[in-house]
C-alpha cells in the first residue's frame, strides 16, 4: 500500500498507526519512497520513526531526503527522547523583533496553511542571532495599528526551557505553570522549537511502557524486522534467569514433600495461591514504577511505602484468603484445611504487596534498574514464601487435616 499510494495518501493511511508499524513498512520500500513518505510528518516525527529503524536503514533514507530537511532530522535525533529537544516541534513561526504588526499579519496570512496545521497561538519574536526576544499573542494584533511595532505588544523575556531539560523537570513546569506549551532554546538563547503540554504526557507514558516491557524481558525497542539472533538474545537473558529462580522455589516444596503426599489436595491450591499473591504483587510494582517514572515518590520513601501497601495487603488479603477458605473448606468438608490455605494466602497477599511496592524503590536507591529486576525477585520470593506458608502450615495442622 505505502509503494502504491502517493506520499501524502500514505501518510495520512500511516499516520494513525503506532510507530514500530509505521517504521516496518518503511523498511519494506525504497529509501527514495520512504523519505517522500516522511516528508508529509512533522520534523520531530521523522526522527522518531527513523529511531526506529536500522541506523544504516536510516541514514539511505536521509541520503534519499532534501539536504535541509535531512540536517534538521539528524539535529533531533541527537537529543534522546527523554529530554526537552527530543520532544519538541521544530514547526513554529519565529518572526524578527523588528516586523512591525503590518508585517506579522502579512506573514500570517501567507503562511495561513501552514498556521492552521500548527494550531498556532503565539508569534515567537527573536532578534539577528536568533535568540527568544519575546511573545506575542495573536488576539493582541487585531485591534493594533499596522505601523506599530510588534515589541510594543511582545510580553518580553517569557519563561523558556534549556533543550536539555528532562520529562520530570518538563512535568513540573507544565504542573506550576497553565501553559499549553514552552519555547525551546539552547545554551545561547537560540529559539529552538516548542514543547507543548501532551508531548511531555506523552513521554512519560512512553517511558512507563517501556519499563514494563523491560521488565517483561523485551527489548526496548524491538522490532521483528531486527536480527533474529537479537531478538532472541534479548529475551533468553530474562528468560534464563528465570528458570534459576523457579528452581530455587520449587526447592521449598521439595522440602515438605512428605506433607505434601499426604495431602495431595494442597497441591491444587499452591498455583493459586502463588498467582494470586503474584498479581498482588505485580499491582504494587506497577504503582510504584509510575510513582516513580512520574517523580511522585523518592527512592528514599520505601519505608512510607511499604506502611502504605501493608494495609492494602490487610484488606485484601483477608477478603482473597476467606473465600480461599470457604472454597478448601468446601471442597475437602475440612475446616481446618480451609483455615490452612486462606491464611496462607492472606499472609503472602502481605509480603507480596511489601515487596512489590518497595523494591522498585531499593533497586533504584542502589543504581539498578527496577524494571528488570523487581519481576524476578517479587515473583521467586512471593512463591517461595507461598509454598513455605501453605506446606508450613499444614504440617503444623497436619493430625487434623489428614
Amino acid at each position: 500500500m505505502v509503494a502504491i499510494l502517493d506520499a501524502d495518501d500514505a501518510a495520512e493511511f500511516l499516520g494513525p498507526l503506532p510507530e514500530t508499524q509505521v517504521a516496518e513498512a518503511l523498511d519494506d520500500v525504497t529509501p527514495e519512497t520512504a523519505a517522500a513518505v516522511l516528508r508529509e510528518f512533522p520534523a520531530d516525527e521523522q526522527a522518531d520513526l527513523l529511531g526506529e529503524l536500522r541506523k544504516d536503514r536510516a541514514e539511505r533514507i536521509l541520503s534519499a531526503m532534501d539536504p535541509a530537511e535531512a540536517r534538521e532530522v539528524r539535529a533531533l535525533r541527537a537529543y534522546a527522547d527523554d529530554v526537552a529537544g527530543g520532544v519538541m516541534v521544530t514547526e513554529h513561526l519565529a518572526l524578527s523583533a523588528a516586523s512591525t504588526v503590518g508585517e506579522v499579519v502579512a506573514t500570517l496570512r501567507d503562511r495561513a496553511d501552514e498556521v492552521e496545521d500548527l494550531d498556532v497561538q503565539y508569534v515567537y519574536l527573536v532578534d539577528a542571532a536568533e535568540r527568544l526576544v519575546g511573545v506575542l499573542r495573536l488576539r493582541d494584533l487585531l485591534l493594533a495599528r499596522a505601523a506599530r511595532p510588534a515589541t510594543d505588544l511582545m510580553i518580553p523575556d517569557p519563561l523558556r526551557v534549556l533543550d536539555g531539560a528532562g520529562v520530570d523537570e518538563l512535568a513540573d513546569f507544565f504542573e506550576e505553570h497553565a501553559f499549553v506549551g514552552v519555547p525551546v532554546v539552547d545554551e545561547r538563547d537560540r529559539l529552538l522549537g516548542v514543547v507543548h503540554r501532551g508531548a511531555v504526557d506523552e513521554a512519560l507514558r512512553e517511558r512507563a511502557d517501556r519499563d514494563r516491557r523491560r521488565s517483561q524481558g523485551l527489548l526496548e525497542d524491538e522490532l521483528r524486522s531486527m536480527p533474529l539472533v537479537r531478538r532472541a538474545g534479548g529475551r533468553l537473558t530474562w528468560l534464563s534467569l528465570n528458570v534459576v529462580l523457579n528452581v530455587v522455589a520449587a526447592s521449598v516444596i521439595a522440602a515438605f514433600e512428605d506433607t505434601l503426599q499426604r495431602v495431595i489436595a494442597l497441591a491444587v491450591f499452591l498455583p493459586i495461591i502463588s498467582d494470586m499473591s503474584g498479581c498482588s504483587g505485580n499491582q504494587a510494582v506497577a504503582v510504584s514504577m509510575r510513582e516513580l517514572s512520574l517523580g511522585l515518590v523518592r527512592p528514599t520513601e520505601a519505608l512510607r511505602v511499604w506502611g502504605q501497601e501493608v494495609t492494602v495487603g490487610l484488606l485484601n488479603g483477608l477478603a482473597l484468603g476467606v473465600l480461599v477458605a470457604v472454597g478448601g473448606w468446601l471442597w475437602q468438608g475440612n475446616p481446618w484445611f480451609g483455615a490452612v490455605v486462606g491464611g496462607a494466602l492472606a499472609l503472602n497477599t502481605v509480603v507480596a504487596v511489601s515487596l512489590g511496592g518497595c523494591v522498585p524503590l531499593v533497586l533504584k536507591r542502589l543504581g539498578l534498574d527496577p524494571a528488570i529486576g523487581s519481576g524476578p525477585i517479587l515473583t521467586t520470593v512471593t512463591d517461595m514464601c507461598g509454598f513455605f506458608l501453605v506446606l508450613g502450615l499444614a504440617t503444623l495442622a497436619l493430625p487434623r487435616i489428614v
